[in-house]
């Protein structure tokens, strides 16, 4: 039986506020037979979920297209909810039923002209102590309401209440664009919160990420003075008309409990000064003021938002040797603690946060720098009050309790973590729990660092979109959660903060104009930093097939090229500019951040990858004209490269891990070099004791190309190390994300410096993407992206028995894993999802010896193809689920054996 299912437009499911362009459709498949292709597909839209009346029909499409289809020759109007469904046809004659409704509704779909409310803001803006203003407007509803929604979006952050109920479930919304060139909107349905005779709208507002601390800049109001609000209320009626309820002097606005918010310092809060909207005394609300400011740069909402999803409890309330109480919740995390607790009137609490405890049992923040974490609330008295902050978010395990009762308890607290809400694509498990706590630390490094930016640290006066950091991990990420419209988001702002010289800022949005100590206007266009321009949408492209985001991004990708082109005198060697090179390589020299890796061979390395992908982008774009040129620049650079840093007879001419690593990754060697090159990567680890030297530059690459060069068992060897320099170091040392230095917490206990300290910090983690595409062996197609084509080509190694992963595609669920049995044989079970195909390699493998469920594979017919690859065997699959059974040739077995004696 076919269905369709997992209906998604732009990503999301049932998404309001889209704007022009976006409107594409998504859904997935299922099929309880194998080989299941989709041969047709047809989509209709109405205005009504009965489809009692077909605004649009595709008709019958003949195509085995499922994922990112445009509604073509259709435009939808503004502020209009429609509702879709799909069936589908498959090659063999099965036809679906129509899918379950879902719905899109467009937003405003314009800027300046589609907004009528005004820019308001309190006329004692920086004239107080730093409270939150707090914004208010009361109207009269006497008709019946069929639907209602609110425009919003500030300068600033904002929380909207309506009828003393919190609107939404997004939080520090409208989020971090780069304010001058791009400010993002949001949409809530509110029908259900509005009610017969009087009604009261409230907002408050912050400072965030665009007037308060933030970077190295002491001094707040990065990217303006005034906090600001836009809204609009748009009611319809049952009788056909509108009313709209907008921002405009109509409105009043008062200080408010939140005495200080901010994203670093934290949250302090006066609960004394609480009340409801509407029982607050009339003499403390003040006319607002009408802010002049362009509205030319809103645009819809693009990012999921961030949210509350997932609640911790402290595992245990601690006394320090210094004396202080300390909750420990178990875990690095980033959001913020809600606590309750009662007392007396003006009784002032605070909760101070960070995320170790030194080697003597002690609280820590050295680590913090200027950022405070501090939140600070004052009771009103009485009953038992709860408390959450508003505006702030810190990164800790560890919560000072500062003034609370003796006798607080462990389920007084919760830990709240919160980041943007992207879907849980991929799950990793192996037979090692070290390994398994190192997959746990990845991921939650994921949440605690994609709050609606990619940020370096959650923790301290950083927090910054690192563009380094961010194309480390991009493809980790992608295979964790689904990351697509976080990295458009993103993507978007780094081309608004793209110099005109194509120069690409350290990190995004850009501080630049504003940064007081540092880098100042040189911020910008380190190589592999930079290189995010060209290797993000590209893996983003891979991972979803989204062709329009790469098409976006195209001319970003050739002006990063052309920067770096028009370098220097030569313009095939890029040996100009300041560079961050391998930036914490362990073999830098003393009391220096940057590797020993030349910088001006790091820099040309990464020049001739971004103009690979930037050929390939060409082709996929079909701009021949532009691969072909390309094409030659990338000869070009290639020959400049060997002529500068590879002798004659081959060797590389910078001695370091991370130097061989790039040349093998990016296919910079001829075929004589790329051999002696291979012999002496292993031999450098081997003389490191079998331990890496790499930085965050070489770190990523490391055990891919390993694994791709005959050393795949020296991979797992460096995955299994427990001693530092490691991965399972610090799980060893009681980690629950990755750090930022290899030994952020030395063996004897000490710490490495606090200036540059951090414990949740995840370029490190890039290892994951080794873990699923090498390990379990889940990889998808440059040619045929977004898992279209699946390759399941899984590596075992010494070290472990079993391997399970699985991966949630654009199409549906991969599944690899592998488990060891008895007598040299080995199981490997796959899952191919409906409407792609698929290939497996089995490892150390005969053809006579492998068994599908039991049958040889010469008696399975809806098996594609068989073939043999030396000591393998390729086969190519349908769709549907596969058990293999095979015996593993002797001598692989033997090596095996030898290899796990030796680990």
């Amino acid at each position: 039986m076919l269905t369709v299912s997992h209906l998604r437009c732009e990503y999301k499911i049932n998404p309001i506020g889209l704007d022009m362009k976006s409107r594409r459709l998504s859904w997935k498949l299922q099929s309880d037979r194998r080989n299941c292709v989709q041969s047709a597909y047809q989509i209709q839209l109405s205005l009504t979920e009965s489809f009692e009346q077909i605004e649009w029909d595709s008709g019958k499409k003949n195509t085995d297209q499922s994922i990112h289809v445009e509604l073509d020759h259709w435009l939808p109007n503004a502020r209009t909810r429609y509702y879709y469904r799909i069936r589908a046809w498959e090659v063999a004659g099965d036809e679906s039923s129509w899918s379950d409704t879902a719905f899109f509704e467009m937003g405003l779909m314009g800027s300046r002209n589609a907004w009528k409310a005004d820019w308001i803001k309190a006329p004692f803006d920086g004239e107080t102590d730093g409270s939150c203003p707090r914004f208010h407007r009361l109207f009269n509803l006497q008709k019946s309401v069929t639907s209602a929604r609110i425009y919003v979006t500030a300068l600033g952050l904002y929380e909207l209440h309506l009828n003393n109920r919190r609107v939404g479930q997004d939080y520090f919304t409208p989020g971090w664009t780069s304010y001058g060139k791009r400010l993002q909107y949001q949409v809530y349905d509110v029908t259900d919160l509005l009610q017969n005779g009087e009604n009261i709208l409230g907002a408050y507002l912050g400072d965030g990420w665009y007037r308060g601390h933030l970077g190295w800049n002491k001094e707040q109001k990065i990217f303006g003075t005034d906090a600001a609000l836009l809204l609009e209320l748009h009611i319809r009626y049952a009788d056909g008309s509108e009313e709209h309820i907008l921002s405009n002097p109509d409105w009043k606005v008062a200080t408010s409990a939140i005495r200080m918010s901010d994203i670093y310092m934290g949250e302090t809060y006066d609960a004394r000064m609480e009340s409801n909207w509407t029982d607050a005394p009339t003499e403390n609300w003040s006319p607002v003021d009408v802010l002049d400011y362009t509205k030319d740069i809103i645009v819809a909402q693009e990012n999921v938002p961030v949210t509350q999803i997932e609640h911790l409890q402290p595992i245990a309330l601690l006394t320090t040797p210094q004396g202080d109480r300390v909750l420990d919740m178990g875990q690095n995390m980033v959001g913020w603690v809600r606590f309750s607790i009662q007392g007396e009137a003006g009784h002032t609490v605070e909760l101070r946060h960070a995320e170790i405890l030194d080697h003597e049992g002690n609280f820590y923040i050295e680590n913090l720098r200027g950022a405070t974490q501090c939140i600070r609330y004052t009771l009103k008295g009485g009953e038992l009050e709860t408390y959450e902050p508003h505006f702030t978010f810190q990164g800790f395990r560890y919560v000072k309790l500062i003034g609370f009762p003796d006798d607080v308890h462990l389920n007084d607290f919760t830990g709240v973590v919160l980041h943007s809400d992207m879907e849980r694509t991929g799950n990793f498990a192996c037979s090692s729990p070290l390994v398994n706590q190192l997959h746990h630390n990845i991921l939650w490094g994921q949440k605690g660092n994609f709050l609606d930016v990619p940020t370096d640290c959650p923790q301290r006066d950083e927090r910054l979109g690192w563009t380094g950091d961010a194309q480390m991990f991009v493809r980790t990420a992608s295979y964790l959660m689904n990351t697509a419209p976080f990295f458009t988001k993103w993507l978007r702002d780094l081309e608004a903060d793209q110099g005109e010289d194509g120069g690409i800022p350290f990190f995004v949005p850009d501080l630049r104009s504003s940064t007081s100590e540092g880098w100042g206007d040189t911020n910008h266009s380190s190589a592999a930093w930079g290189d995010a321009a060209v290797i993000c949408p590209w893996t983003i492209y891979e991972m979803y097939g989204d062709t329009r985001l790469l098409a976006e991004q195209y001319d970003s990708m050739k002006r990063w090229v052309s920067y770096i082109h028009a370098q220097g005198d030569n313009p095939y060697l890029w040996n100009t500019g300041f560079h961050f090179g391998d930036w914490l390589g362990l073999d830098s020299k003393p009391d220096s951040y940057i590797g020993a890796t030349d910088k001006d061979y790091v820099a040309t390395a990464f020049y001739a990858y971004s103009v690979s992908l930037t050929r390939k982008a060409a082709e996929v774009l079909g701009h021949a004209d532009d691969a072909a040129y390309y094409d030659k620049l990338h000869d070009n650079i290639v020959a400049a490269f060997q002529d500068e840093f590879v002798t004659p007879s081959g060797k590389i001419a910078v001695p370091t891990q991370t130097a061989h690593v790039l040349a093998l990754q990016f296919d910079l060697l001829d075929s004589k070099a790329r051999k002696r090159t291979i012999d002496q990567l292993g031999k450098l680890v081997a003389d490191a004791g079998n331990h890496l030297t790499t930085g965050f530059v070489g770190t990523p690459y490391l055990n891919p190309v390993l694994s791709d060069t005959g050393h795949h068992n020296l991979a797992y060897t460096l995955l299994f190390q427990e001693d530092y320099p490691s991965w399972l170091y610090q799980v060893t040392q009681g980690a629950t994300t990755v750090w930022e230095h290899w030994d952020g917490i030395r063996e004897d206990g000490s710490l490495w410096s606090a200036d540059m300290n951090s414990f949740n910090h995840y370029a490190y983690g890039a290892i994951g993407e080794w873990l699923y595409r090498y390990v379990a062996g889940i990889n998808t197609d440059e040619h045929q992206p977004g898992f279209r084509i699946v390759h399941i080509e899984p590596k075992p190694g010494p070290g472990l028995e079993w391997v399970e992963a699985n991966l949630e595609t654009m199409y549906g669920p991969v599944a690899s894993s592998w488990y060891r049995r008895e007598n040299n044989k080995m199981e490997v079970r796959v899952t191919i999802p409906a409407n792609t195909t698929g290939t497996i390699l089995l490892p150390g493998a005969e053809v006579q010896t492998v068994l599908e469920n039991g049958k040889p594979l010469d008696q399975v017919s809806d098996i594609h193809d068989v073939q043999t690859q030396g000591s393998d065997v390729r086969i190519v699959l349908g769709s549907g689920s596969y058990q293999f059974i095979y015996k593993v040739l002797e001598a692989d077995q033997e090596v095996h054996a030898q290899q796990v004696e030796s680990v």
